[in-house]
């Protein structure tokens, strides 16, 4: 039995069809030309949006747009790949009418329409919005670890410049011991010529100039890092090693897993992206108030309260408390109506906390609010073993001796879990006990379950202590229950995207420099990564349709 064989590549043939019929009609390429062509260019800021009258003409930004789309998509990221891929790929074809465009010039309008290219991936978010994709009720956010352009061995900070230069030193220092010796003695002792040996010497001292210069300009702007390669990147800690890195934050939507917000920062640690990521999630989503889950690493006090002030309830892990966060805010009497708090304004927000009352949007959810004020007393006791027992019950040990013999005692966890505080502040109480000194008196905030310590009756307070009885100060602790389902669905959100843009479409490292242009960059990943998700949802037709409408 023979083979199956094909036509002779010589054999002329006549091809009637067109572009357009070549492809389907549930071809993806079918929304991605919808959907660029539907965008307003120039409002989105795009170079070359209005050609000049003079010159040679450029190509239209929205057929280099389009080719980008198309290659995240496709996970095909280089410009010289693209400019190949024009020569030989139907869709393209199609969507280019066959233009093949210089890698040069596709390159060039990745890393000119940085800022334009963040607004196009906020477009098709819209988009989403108009198919109801997104549930805009809870989103998570998470950070991811990208690799930047940078290697270890071009990134300085103060203990590695002070190590080279001491090396350098070293390494001088035997040189010239070479050349005495030289002069002194035999030269063919040293194993490098005079003029070899003056050469390194040169070659040293100018890479003691370069590092005593990085090592002035860290001292000169503050910074603890110096990349040279790529200066607004950062060292960080990966799952494999330290790498020069850019952490990017997202913001998925619970139900569609679709990408609602993205930020390129080179902030080493998550905490301080929390309520900055929330706001902008959910003024992309159009929402007044929102869900928000976070792992532990976003577990920060100042942010999870801009967070409540701000109409956005947070689902954060706990990484300190075990059952329940405390916040402690500043008591402001205040006049609250039903209408406010129905409000869902932040400034009508802020007003019902700080005055113990919880917003609608708050109730049946994991907050609670409660009004405490000074009416029990009791006292801190020291203990034989040098340790002091709080009126709560927690042991505080001490930190700090003073001159006379006095000390300072403190138990910052303990601190943070008591519902029932001590102090007017938010920081964790510091208690002094003088060198004879068994008891101090303290005024206790709020109604507690626990039994008190009695301060004896036997002892005298001091004189401070009378003016405070008298001072009527309250203040609001709002409690915040841990979530634990939440936390795990947070878990199958956050991670989904990452590890699609990441290891399916190979953009775990990235290819431009500098914060503005990876954020370009990465809004064309995550652009394609919610197309796709937006086609297995709803379907090229719909897609189209919705887009031309």
């Amino acid at each position: 039995m023979g083979y199956i064989y094909g036509e002779d590549r010589n054999q002329i043939q006549f091809y009637t069809s067109t572009l357009e019929e070549l492809l389907g009609e549930d071809n993806p390429v079918r929304v991605i030309d919808a959907f660029v062509n539907h965008l307003n260019i120039a409002e989105l800021g795009i170079t070359h949006a209005n050609p000049a009258t003079t010159g040679r003409p450029p190509y239209d930004p929205k057929d280099l747009l389009k080719l980008y789309i198309y290659g995240y998509f496709n996970r095909i990221r280089s410009s010289r790949r693209l400019m190949t891929e024009c020569g030989r790929n139907i869709e393209l074809f199609y969507l280019l009418n066959r233009l093949t465009p210089d890698f040069r010039t596709i390159s060039d309008f990745r890393k000119n329409n940085a800022k334009a290219i963040k607004q196009v991936f906020n477009a098709f978010v819209k988009v989403c919005m108009d198919l109801k994709l997104y549930e805009r009720e809870l989103i998570a956010i998470d950070g991811s670890k990208f690799r930047a352009v940078n290697g270890r061995k071009k990134m300085y900070n103060e203990e590695i410049l002070k190590k080279k230069l001491v090396r350098i030193e070293q390494n001088i220092t035997n040189y010239l011991n070479e050349l005495d010796q030289a002069d002194q003695h035999d030269p063919g002792i040293s194993c490098y010529s005079s003029g070899e040996i003056k050469q390194k010497l040169s070659e040293l001292n100018l890479r003691k100039e370069t590092y005593e210069a990085y090592l002035r300009k860290l001292n000169e702007t503050g910074e603890k890092q110096l990349l040279t390669t790529d200066p607004e990147a950062r060292m960080m800690r990966t799952k494999d090693g330290f790498a020069c890195c850019y952490n990017v934050q997202t913001a998925v939507d619970r139900t569609s897993h679709l990408i609602a917000e993205y930020e390129v920062t080179n902030d080493c640690t998550d905490p301080n992206s929390l309520a900055r990521m929330a706001k902008k999630a959910k003024e992309t989503l159009g929402t007044e108030t929102i869900h928000v889950g976070a792992d532990k690493g976003y577990d920060d006090q100042d942010e999870i309260e801009k967070c409540i002030l701000g109409g956005i309830i947070p689902h954060v892990g706990f990484k300190t408390d075990k059952t329940e966060r405390l916040l402690l805010m500043a008591y402001e009497e205040a006049t609250i109506t039903e209408e406010d708090r129905a409000s869902t304004n932040p400034e009508d927000i802020q007003r019902c906390l700080k005055a113990g009352i919880l917003p609608k949007f708050y109730e049946h959810t994991i907050l609670d609010i409660e009004v405490q004020e000074r009416d029990q007393i009791s006292c801190f006791t020291r203990n034989k073993d040098d340790t002091v027992t709080c009126p709560m019950g927690y042991i505080f040990t001490r930190v700090r001796t003073h001159k006379g013999g006095s000390a300072c005692y403190q138990n910052r966890l303990a601190c943070r879990q008591c519902p029932n505080r001590c102090t007017s502040g938010k920081n964790y109480k510091v208690v002094k006990f003088g060198p004879n000194t068994r008891y101090v008196p303290v005024l206790m905030y709020g109604k507690t379950l626990n039994e008190l310590q009695e301060y004896p009756s036997s002892e005298t307070p001091y004189n401070a202590f009378k003016l405070l009885e008298r001072q009527t100060k309250k203040k609001v602790i709002l409690h915040i229950r841990d979530d634990i389902p939440t936390q795990k669905l947070r878990l199958c959100l956050s991670e989904h995207p990452f590890g699609t843009v990441k290891w399916y479409h190979g953009a775990h490292y990235l290819l431009c420099k500098g914060i503005e242009k990876t954020t370009g960059e990465l809004g064309l990943s995550f652009l394609a990564y919610n197309l796709k998700r937006a086609i297995n949802m709803v379907g090229t037709k719909k897609l189209v349709a919705a887009m031309k409408a």
